[in-house]
C-alpha cells in the first residue's frame, strides 16, 4: 500500500509544483492568520486551481465561524476542512451539515490519556489527525511547531475513521514514523520548510521520494 502524504502549509506556485509532481495526495491551505503559513482566500484560489484532479485541497481552520467559513468556501474549492481549535462534537456536525465538505480534526497528544478525545469526536468526523500537542508557551501554534510526540502511542491502535500522523515528521524520521505507528497516512508542514512559513521545493521532493519508498 502506498503511503498518503499530504503538504500542508503551501504558499507559493514553487511549493504546490513540487507538492504535485511529486505525487502528493493532499494539499494544505492555511487560513489560521496568527500562522506564518497563512494565506488569503484570494492566493488560495489561485494555488487550489494548480492541483490536478486527484490531489484533495484542504482548508485548515482553528475555531472558524460560519461567516469565516463562508467566505474561504465561497473562493476555494476545499475537498476538506481541517479542524485544529477547540471545536466540539455538535460544532464538528454543524459544520459538516452546512457546508457539505467532509472534516478531519486534529487531536493534539502528549500522553496516552490525550487519545481519549476520539471516543466523543470520531463520530462527528470523516478523518483524524493526530498531532503533537503544542507546548505551553504564548508562541506555540495550534500545529506546525515541528516537534514530535511519542509514535508508540498510537502502535497497536485502531479507529473507525481514516486518520494522518502528524508532529514533527521530516524525511529523516519518516521511515521510523510509518513503522512505529502503522500510518498509512502522514502530514508535513516545518518538516520540509527552509525557514518559519517558506516551503522548500528541494525538501518537499525528498520527503516525497522518501515516502514513495516506503
Amino acid at each position: 500500500m502506498r503511503l498518503s502524504v499530504k503538504i500542508c502549509g503551501i504558499s507559493t506556485p514553487e511549493a504546490m509544483e513540487a507538492s504535485v509532481d511529486g505525487g502528493a495526495h493532499f494539499i494544505g491551505l492555511n487560513f489560521y492568520p496568527r500562522s506564518p503559513r497563512a494565506v488569503s482566500p484570494n492566493l488560495a484560489a489561485q494555488l487550489a486551481r494548480l492541483a490536478p484532479t486527484g490531489v484533495r485541497v484542504v482548508g485548515l481552520f482553528v475555531d472558524p465561524d460560519d461567516d469565516r467559513l463562508d467566505e474561504v468556501i465561497g473562493q476555494v474549492p476545499l475537498d476538506l476542512i481541517q479542524l485544529h481549535g477547540d471545536e466540539t462534537a455538535g460544532r464538528l456536525e454543524a459544520i459538516r451539515r452546512s457546508f457539505n465538505i467532509p472534516v478531519m480534526k486534529s487531536i493534539p497528544v502528549a500522553t496516552a490519556e490525550d487519545l481519549a478525545a476520539v471516543n466523543g469526536l470520531e463520530g462527528s468526523v470523516d478523518r483524524l489527525l493526530f498531532d503533537a500537542k503544542p507546548p505551553a508557551n504564548v508562541t506555540a501554534l495550534p500545529g506546525g511547531n515541528g516537534i514530535p510526540f511519542d509514535w508508540s502511542l498510537l502502535a497497536g491502535r485502531r479507529w473507525l475513521k481514516p486518520w494522518m500522523l502528524s508532529g514533527g515528521l521530516n524525511a529523516g524520521n519518516l521511515a521510523e514514523a510509518v513503522a512505529e505507528t502503522g500510518a498509512e497516512a502522514v502530514d508535513v508542514s516545518s518538516g520540509v520548510e527552509d525557514r518559519p512559513g517558506h516551503k522548500s521545493p528541494e525538501l518537499i521532493r525528498s520527503f516525497l521520494k522518501t515516502a514513495a519508498a516506503l
